[in-house]
Order: structure tokens, then sequence, then C-alpha cells
């Protein structure tokens, strides 16, 4: 349930055109669309039935019952819509329009920000297999949804397939067998080998992660609904889910950076004197 306060509905409300029942210029369908889209949550749902059913009803019952992340996603992007919506119809916008629109934009970014676990959008997967996009975004969803218990077997197939295609990339031999700590400790062993690591503070906390994930692996295995097994508890669970996601951060970071261009000093020979 979000938190939304009275004076930030109607702001929205007021911005969205919703006073008619109607959203914007959405047709049932394009709404449903919209909503699926952004949130992977189907408006139509009969826990969205409110008064009359109409969009603007719906709107509302969805901003009942949902988090404060996913409606500050969703928010995100109804407030592009409405933008490029102005744009492509050359409708001029006024200055108490824009000012509205500026004071969406904060509702939606605190809303956004508000979610159970801080690098939760780190949750990617590092290769373009469709399997793989469709578990880190069921698994980033469950937080949405503030149920990180039911996803912890998702999340750490997915840790695998990450720490996988990490050796793959760089050439570090594996095989299916290898437990998931494991593994990453021979990522952890190119890090040093080839100066990625800046600090031994860096590779200490990084080493630490070799245990954590081995024990990972027992949560997974005794824990979660990866077998016929009492699930870990709620606040454990979020902590599990912000360990990891830091990590994986930590570690996309890293490889960005790996992968930018090393800037070419200039010659002096290279200018006509």
């Amino acid at each position: 349930m979000s938190n939304l306060t009275g004076i930030e509905k109607v702001k929205l409300e007021k911005l969205f055109g919703m006073g008619s029942g109607y959203v914007l210029n959405f047709t049932n369908r394009t709404f449903q669309e919209f909503i699926l889209e952004h949130t992977g949550l189907d408006i139509l749902a009969s826990k969205y039935d409110y008064g009359s059913g109409s969009k603007a009803n719906r709107l509302r019952a969805f901003w009942q019952k949902e988090s404060n992340y996913v409606i500050g996603k969703l928010l995100l992007g109804m407030l592009d819509y409405w933008k490029e919506n102005k744009r492509l119809y050359m409708i001029e916008i006024d200055p108490t329009e824009q000012a509205l629109y500026e004071e969406c934009g904060k509702i939606a970014d605190r809303l956004r920000h508000d979610t159970i676990v801080e690098d939760i959008d780190a949750i990617q997967p590092n290769t373009e297999d469709k399997d793989f996009v469709v578990l880190a975004k069921s698994v980033r969803e469950s937080i949405a949804k503030n149920e990180p218990e039911v996803a912890l077997d998702r999340l750490h197939t997915f840790v695998m397939k990450y720490v996988r295609q990490l050796c793959d990339k760089h050439g570090i031999s594996h095989d299916k067998s290898k437990a998931l700590h494991s593994l990453f400790g021979e990522y952890i062993k190119y890090l040093k080998k080839n100066n990625l690591i800046g600090s031994e503070m860096t590779e200490r906390i990084l080493k630490s992660s070799i245990s954590i994930l081995e024990a990972f692996n027992t949560v997974r295995n005794e824990q979660s609904f990866a077998h016929d097994n009492p699930v870990l508890n709620y606040k454990e669970s979020i902590l599990i889910f912000n360990n990891v996601s830091s990590t994986i951060k930590f570690i996309e970071a890293i490889e960005k950076d790996k992968s930018k261009p090393e800037k070419q000093e200039t010659e002096w020979s290279d200018f006509p004197f």
C-alpha cells in the first residue's frame, strides 16, 4: 500500500485529467498495455475493481493497493507519456502546467526511491538470453510486491547465471557442477590478477562474499521454494537481497569501467609544427 497523500493525489489527478473517469488519452486496451509494460501488473484484474470500474477509478485502486516503488515507476512512465503527447501534438505547455508537471515528478521520485532493497535495479542480466531476462524481471518484481522471501531461489539462480557469464566472458574455466561460491572465488582471483581491485579492503570485502554465497547455497536448498521447505523470514530475506544486489552493483561498475577504451595520449609529432 502506498503512502500517497491526499494533496499528492489531487495534483496527479489534475495533471492526468482523471476528473471525468479517463486517464490521459488512453483507451482501455492501451491503458492495460501501458501499465503492464511498466509494472508487470494487469490493471484490469479484479483486485483493481473500484467504483464504476473506469480507468481513473482503476488507477485510484492501484494507488491504494500497490507499493510506493511500483507506483513511482508507473508515474514516471506516465509523466514521460504526458510530455511526449504534448510534443507530438504540438501542444504548448503553459507555465501552470509545467509547474504541476514538475511537482508530480517530485512525487514520483519520492515513491520510486522508497524500496526495501536499495540496489534492486542492479539485478539485470549480463547477457541477452531471453530466459535470463525473464528471470531477472521476476526477481525485481518480487521486491516491487514486497515479497523477498518468495524469490530467494530465483535470486540464487540469477546470481549463478550472472557469475557463470562473467567467467565465460573472461575465459575462466568452470563446469556445471561448480558451486556458486567457488565460481565467485575464481572471478575474484581474476580481478586481483588483472589489477582491477584498488585496495586490500575491497579485496577482503569481496572475499567475504565467497562465504556469504556459500551460505546462500544452504538458504536456497533448505529455506526457499526451491524445495518443499519452510521459507526464510521476511527480514532476513531483505538482508540477503540487499547484500547480493549491492555486490552485483559493484561488479557491474567494475565491468563497465574495464570495458571503456583507454584514452590515448597525444604525441607531439601529431602537431603540424
